[in-house]
């Protein structure tokens, strides 16, 4: 059980009379990561790679939060791009693999992701690359391997899709379904944004050749994260200055480098999940913080989850059960109110929920969402309390 009263005080954004459930979103960012940003705009605001001191200082600040994120993601040294979003990493990425492939080349996309890993690849229609849509089970939103079969053959060069649905909150099989694909000979780019702040991130047990997740989703600043292994590295197109070659490691593909003051924060985000992990008895690793986080996040969401099964005017999407399987993100569809109806009457008690498409567009749009507003959207993290779900609860049976 998590010492909730140890937890919240590394966060002052939970200091309010909000109860928020709007993370995946974003989490509020530790208070440690907060502090790193203000000191170091405080004290070494100068540019990187000088001699002089204050530049030897900054510098080695913003070079351990690329090993912060390294640490994160269980990469090597070298592995991990940083970048203002998801979206961004994974255009940048888009642009860098396609002198790689020849017209006709095929990639695959799904119908569940976030749009921000599925529009890059789509755009590369307009130069020639045919784009296959793997479309998620009708029942269930699964991503299953039986679908993705008929759509791979010998051109298909990338399988993009993600570990967690942003809306679904269900957690794929992504071992299994990278094994497939590079049985196949492509490619594959796992959007783990909507899983990194539940689960632990090992890019190398999942195999994925290239992998994205938020960082200010993870506890931190307004960034993110893309790793990509070190020999398809080498081969991608440079995406910055045209005098930053090939050997410039993640540089290429961060043009205009990355932000200073935040990327210099990032250690804290891995600070945190060490002594969580100590200061519950664990050994202070980011394993054993993320199996106390799932284990307090499977019983924080499961009495919301069996309210809205049960609940004759909701329609819940993805399964009831709480589990390894499934992330605190829960969506559901009101059967008799628009979807926008139900948060503005939730902000009056001062309970932070969203309704939307949250950018699963082309999902909404498969199955006629989007004309009652979307879904209903509640995001927990490991932060939020039992006493917050029961008061979440009591409004919705108020208001449903």
């Amino acid at each position: 059980m998590l010492n909730l009263d140890y937890v919240r005080a590394q966060f002052p954004g939970l200091q309010t009379d909000w109860t928020l459930f709007d993370n995946a979103g974003g989490s509020v960012p530790l208070g440690r990561v907060i502090d790193r940003v203000q000191d170091y705009m405080r004290n070494c605001m100068v540019q990187l790679g000088a001699s002089y001191e204050l530049s030897v200082e900054a510098t080695r600040r913003v070079e351990e939060g690329h090993r912060a994120v390294e640490q994160l993601f269980g990469a090597q040294k070298g592995d991990v791009v940083i970048g203002s979003s998801s979206t961004v990493l994974t255009r940048l990425a888009a642009s860098a693999l396609r002198p790689m492939w020849q017209e006709g080349d095929e990639v695959i996309v799904t119908d569940l992701d976030h749009e921000a890993n599925i529009g890059p690849w789509r755009n590369l229609e307009e130069t020639g690359i045919v784009v296959r849509e793997w479309q998620c089970d009708a029942e269930s939103y699964e991503l299953r391997l039986e679908d993705l079969e008929p759509l791979l053959n010998k051109r298909t060069r990338l399988v993009a899709f993600s570990q967690c649905s942003n809306l679904v909150g269900e957690l794929q099989n992504v071992k299994a379904i990278v094994d497939r694909i590079h049985e196949a000979g492509a490619m594959v780019c796992v959007d783990g944004v909507a899983s990194a702040p539940h689960r632990q991130v090992d890019v190398a047990s999942l195999g994925a050749d290239l992998y994205v997740a938020s960082l200010y989703k993870v506890y931190g600043p307004h960034l993110s994260a893309l790793y990509v292994g070190k020999d398809l590295l080498t081969r991608m197109k440079p995406q910055n200055h045209f005098f930053i070659g090939d050997d410039e490691g993640t540089y290429k593909l961060e043009p205009g480098n990355v932000n200073h003051e935040l990327t210099a924060a990032l250690p804290g985000v891995i600070e945190y999940l060490q002594e969580l992990d100590s200061s519950h008895g664990g050994s202070g690793t980011i394993a054993g913080a993320f199996a106390r986080i799932t284990d307090h996040e499977c019983e924080l969401v499961a009495p919301l989850l069996t309210f809205l099964a049960d609940h004759p005017r909701v329609r819940l999407l993805g399964r009831p059960t709480a589990d390894q399987h499934r992330a605190p993100t829960v969506s559901f569809v009101p059967l008799e109110q628009h979807a926008s109806d139900i948060p503005t009457q939730l902000d009056e008690q001062k309970i932070a929920i969203r309704w939307g498409h949250f950018y699963a567009h082309r999902f909404c749009s498969r199955f006629g969402l989007h004309e009652n507003g979307g879904v209903v959207r509640v995001s927990m993290v490991h932060y939020n309390t039992p006493q917050e779900v029961s008061r979440l609860i009591e409004a919705l049976a108020a208001v449903l």
